[in-house]
């Protein structure tokens, strides 16, 4: 999966009163820092304000003219303070250069046996004033973990990285567009969206008649390249089982490139596809594998037509740089409150499955509508590890995108069903339940591997003004 190169506009801060070379210090220890991770910095040369630093309201002039230019490719802003700081030229930076970013505030400690006049920072003072005015202003910010931190420490890394998730998911969802490929199926009213309240937010929503899509697939020829590759892929990305015909596999692949066609003409991010049983019926495959494979790319495909589905799997992917998963919670496991099981026939990405993997037919579907018509599903157990939830859902009643999200682990449970099953242990599960039901949230629900919840929750909570429950 490529990963996003990321770009921070950095303003280092310092006040007259106080050691300008503290300032200049930490102005080439951030740049060192990010540096070391891969992230491009937009900043002033040193030689265009008096101190190299930022300083009053020509320095913060500057700075917004710097930032106005770069606009298109600053994810986020980063203010640095290895002293006190001047709030005039912090604030006008931002303001002016009104980027509508994310932005992180850093202050740097002060050593005890260095709070003489030369050395002392004082920046836990000036840090309450720098936020202050972004209070003032109405500039969302987000804080570091302590109150202060060093520059180059373990923490302020860690800070930085979970910054680096916002921005991902802030400009992520304000571009945001999201492929509806055919209507929602007729027995799914809980999947019901609105358009208007998504695109309020930034998600377009780009819609196609099923029809195109399979009359398109039926028109592929056998000997074309693209299908040719396809049928390659799908054998090297899992185990088919062996009692597939190679036409099901055919079928698949000729599904696939045109999907994967769709998807690239119109500049996707994420889908949603009426997978239940129109295709199965018209066509004659499954479309759980074409999905899982996009996934994999970092495409997120969700079942049953569900926007708003697709819309959490994509928030989750940019939070954690990784595939995520579309579920149904769906059992109980025992009598064990804390444990449940979630599943899907399934559209699993192979690296969230994080195991070996088989493609067979549907089970279910299959059962009714016949095996043959319904090749193309994920099989496997999710293998054991850390996990974030995430559900988004739009509420007309109240004109407004909510969502909740909480963090858990997939365990090593078996679990004698079909499909793509995830034994999950959830802490306050039942609590979980009774949020989701009292506040008409879908049965489906997006995950992703490793714990993003704060990212999550800082991105849509402070950014994007989302009603948001952390669980």
């Amino acid at each position: 999966m490529n990963k996003r190169k990321m770009t921070f506009g950095v303003i280092v801060g310092t006040r007259g009163f106080f050691n300008p070379e503290l300032a200049a210090a930490g102005r080439v220890e951030i740049l060192e820092v990010l540096e070391k991770k891969g992230i491009d910095a937009v900043i002033l040369d040193s030689s265009e304000t008096p101190t190299g630093v930022i300083e009053g309201f020509e320095d913060g002039e500057k700075c917004a003219a710097l930032f106005k230019a770069n606009r298109e490719i600053i994810d986020g802003i980063v203010v640095i303070l290895p002293n006190f700081g001047d709030e005039i030229g912090i604030i006008n930076s931002i303001n002016m250069a009104d980027l509508g970013v994310p932005v992180l505030v850093q202050a740097s400690n002060d050593q005890n046996d260095k709070v003489d006049v030369l050395h002392r920072r004082d920046a836990f003072c000036g840090k309450i004033s720098v936020c202050n005015n972004l209070y003032q202003y109405g500039i969302p910010f987000t804080n570091t973990t302590s109150h202060t931190c060093d520059i180059k420490s373990d923490e302020f890394s860690a800070d930085l990285d979970r910054f680096a998730g916002v921005c991902r998911v802030v400009r992520g969802v304000k571009g945001a567009r999201i492929g509806a490929i055919g209507a929602r199926p007729a027995a799914f009213q809980t999947v019901r969206f609105s358009e208007k309240l998504m695109q309020k937010s930034g998600v377009t929503v780009v819609p196609v008649d099923l029809s195109e899509i399979l009359y398109a697939a039926e028109a592929l020829t056998d000997d074309d390249a693209d299908v040719k590759a396809k049928i390659e892929k799908i054998h090297g990305y899992g185990k088919v089982q062996d009692h597939i015909k190679n036409e099901e596999v055919l079928k698949q692949a000729r599904l696939s490139v045109v999907i994967d066609r769709f998807v690239a003409e119109n500049k996707l991010d994420a889908t949603a596809v009426q997978c239940w049983d129109s295709v199965q019926n018209n066509y004659g495959c499954a479309t759980c594998l074409s999905m899982s494979m996009m996934g994999e790319i970092g495409v997120p495909s969700a079942c049953e037509m569900d926007v708003a589905g697709a819309l959490s799997m994509y928030i989750l992917r940019l939070a954690a740089e990784d595939a995520s998963g579309f579920l149904d919670w769906n059992n109980n496991f025992d009598y064990n409150r804390d444990i449940c099981v979630c599943t899907h026939c399934s559209n699993y990405p192979a690296s969230f499955m994080g195991g070996p993997l088989e493609i067979g037919q549907l089970d279910i579907l299959g059962g009714t509508l016949g095996q043959e018509k319904c090749f193309g599903a994920i099989k496997g157990m999710v293998a054991p590890g850390e996990m974030t939830y995430l559900r988004v859902s739009s509420d007309d009643a109240k004109g407004t995108l909510k969502a909740y999200s909480g963090e858990g682990e997939f365990m090593k449970e078996e679990y004698g069903m079909d499909g793509g099953i995830a034994v999950c242990k959830v802490p306050n599960l039942n609590g979980v339940m009774e949020h989701i039901c009292r506040n008409g949230y879908e049965h489906h629900v997006a995950m992703v591997r490793g714990n993003v919840g704060a990212i999550v929750e800082d991105a849509l909570v402070r950014y994007l003004g989302w009603e948001f429950k952390a669980l």
